[in-house]
């Protein structure tokens, strides 16, 4: 199944993304920096609205022909400021379209990729072109396993650019494409045939298998990612104020992943783990709660979800 999203900057003004989501687009690329001080004035609203949208949001840097460290540096200073670097964002992006960086484009794209995946410590990477510099310009042997090519080719064919590559996961299809929502025109983009957009973003939903890890004490349990003191406390039969006073939290909102937490009762089996699923694009929570046998009221209160209709691609759910 394609799917479909837009890539904007401070010349897209959006007005509703709400509407936005519900043309059915499913991810946002923002831009965010240019070169080694610009940053895009809109980066901020831009990436809090798609977000709120439920929209899978990255940030993109246009490069120039400048140190490629200081580049590296300026961009990824600003995805953490906007948390850009989480499980579930779209993975950051390169755009390449600066005329003066043809000549040495292939050296610049390797070392921009090697030194972004060393300073921001994440592996997959986009790299944006047009038909014509990846037809004449680009030699992507540097298009490794975490490396993923996007060409803007506006053929109207969203998906079918015309060009391949085994790498090859979005198309750029128009650049003038209408959105509700957005007043003017935005581009548009699709994935390319298998991609998806869960290849597309940070973290990884199917890891490689690790040493198997340690069993946890008994009567202790091992907060898992995504979960909530709220709906631990329900799964353990005790209350959110009983295992903050017993494990010394001083903010029930801010648990750790990873971390071991002391359940009441003295002794206390260690209970299974829980069953747990991952969101992806298009799910809705009624949806989830059908095909797992539950409800939308008992996946509401056991992830401390406030408003069930929104729920984001790529978060873990915890199933009853």
């Amino acid at each position: 199944m394609t799917d479909y999203g837009i890539d904007l900057s401070h010349h897209n003004r959006v007005d509703d993304w709400r509407a936005v989501r519900g043309n059915g687009i499913t991810y946002a690329s923002v831009k965010v920096t240019e070169s080694t001080d610009w940053v895009d004035p809109a980066a901020g609203g831009h990436i809090a609205g798609a977000r709120s949208a439920g929209i899978a949001v990255g940030g993109y840097h246009f490069a120039r022909a400048t140190g490629v460290q200081a580049q590296v540096d300026h961009f990824t200073a600003h995805l953490r400021r906007h948390g850009l670097l989480a499980a579930g964002s779209l993975a950051p992006m390169l755009d390449m379209e600066a005329a003066e960086l043809r000549g040495n484009a292939n050296v610049f794209v390797r070392d921009f990729i090697t030194r972004l995946r060393a300073t921001a410590g994440v592996r997959r990477v986009l790299v944006y072109a047009n038909h014509d510099w990846y037809s004449n310009v680009l030699r992507p042997d540097w298009a490794d396993g975490d490396t993923m090519l996007w060409i803007a080719r506006y053929n109207g064919d969203p998906g079918r650019p015309g060009w391949s590559h085994h790498r090859l996961a979005l198309h750029q299809h128009t650049s003038s494409g209408r959105v509700p929502g957005i007043p003017g025109n935005v581009d548009r983009d699709a994935t390319v045939g298998p991609w998806t957009l869960g290849a597309l973003t940070l973290g990884d939903p199917n890891p490689a298998p690790g040493p198997a890890p340690t069993p946890p004490a008994p009567g202790t349990y091992v907060i898992a990612p995504g979960d909530t003191l709220s709906a631990i406390a329900v799964r353990f039969g005790t209350t959110v104020a009983a295992l903050a006073t017993l494990n010394g939290i001083s903010d029930p909102n801010r648990i750790q992943a990873g971390a071991a937490l002391r359940l009441p009762g003295p002794g206390a089996p260690a209970p299974a783990p829980p069953r747990r699923y991952q969101i992806r694009s298009g799910d809705t929570l009624s949806g989830i709660a059908a095909r797992h046998g539950t409800t939308v009221a008992a996946l509401a209160r056991l992830n401390g979800l406030a408003n069930p209709d929104r729920i984001q691609a790529g978060a873990w759910l915890t199933l009853p």
